[in-house]
């Protein structure tokens, strides 16, 4: 049985009246009756182009070398980057359970829109409730077997898809992604409270852009500015996973559909900060 809730009691019948999985008075969806997914992370942004897709594959790869069962729910819709980074292409299958994900090099379940349209230039000229219901429908009609982790890559701001995520699916954390620009502080509690607001714990926050180095003599150079992502997790009393430069490989290996090679070593706390697997 897919996990819906804490209470071990519970059976799917009991859920659509459970407070323990209701926010704000919505009760949760249900998974695929062929799923069972132990903890869904979603990764957020206050605003786009700061590389929220990049964190959420890296923390996917980091999981699947340790050995845990990870998927990936694109729910950037109009903008859909996972499948193009680790090289899947074609359409999806469906059957009369659902709709089969498809799975990278490295054994990590991926759904995307670009996954189910004709092809991945297509674009996708759909007004918010219907985007919301297909992040919905990845939910609900994917059959994802059973997942420790299900990474949920958001698109960015506090719009209709972040708030169809924190409504619809029992979402156990969030990591938030931001760069070093002044206006940084303002984006990041937007990130910050809108999921104090759903009552969605921050598990950290990774600072993408952080620097690049000079190939010629090493020096770190703060092309965006100077960070000040330490202050603002202490006062947000959240953790630092991470602070990560322009790193050339790792774009080279996203562009050519080998993201699947990546070790992310910048992203030191991405892991530790998940929350255990209760089976």
């Amino acid at each position: 049985m897919a996990r819906e809730c804490d209470n071990t009691s519970c059976t799917k019948e009991d859920c659509s009246t459970c407070k323990d999985r209701q926010t704000g008075g919505i009760p949760k969806e249900r998974c695929n009756d062929f799923s069972e997914i132990h903890r869904v992370i979603g990764v957020i942004s206050g605003k786009g182009g700061v590389g929220k897709s990049f964190v959420a594959a890296s923390l996917a790869n980091q999981l699947a070398e340790k050995g845990y069962r990870v998927g990936i729910l694109d729910a950037d819709v109009t903008g859909p980057s996972i499948p193009k980074m680790y090289g899947l292409t074609g359409a999806a299958t469906a059957n009369d359970n659902g709709i089969e994900p498809m799975v990278t090099k490295n054994g990590i379940k991926v759904i995307s829109v670009n996954l189910l349209l004709p092809t991945e230039e297509t674009p996708v000229i759909w007004r918010g409730p219907v985007i919301a219901n297909m992040v919905k429908q990845f939910w609900t009609d994917v059959i994802w077997e059973e997942l420790d982790y299900l990474l949920v890559d958001m698109p960015p701001g506090t719009g209709d898809v972040p708030l169809t995520v924190f409504q619809s699916l029992p979402v156990d954390g969030v990591v938030i992604v931001t760069s070093p620009q002044d206006l940084v502080r303002m984006i990041v509690k937007k990130a910050y409270n809108m999921a104090d607001m759903m009552h969605v714990p921050v598990l950290g926050i990774v600072e993408n852009y952080s620097y690049v180095k000079c190939p010629d003599c090493g020096k770190e150079l703060k092309v965006f500015g100077e960070s000040h992502i330490e202050e603002i997790a202490e006062e947000l009393k959240v953790p630092l996973l991470g602070k990560m430069p322009l790193e050339p490989q790792f774009a080279a290996c996203a562009d050519e559909g080998r993201f699947q090679d990546v070790e992310n070593a910048y992203l030191t706390g991405g892991v530790q900060a998940m929350p255990a697997i209760e089976k």
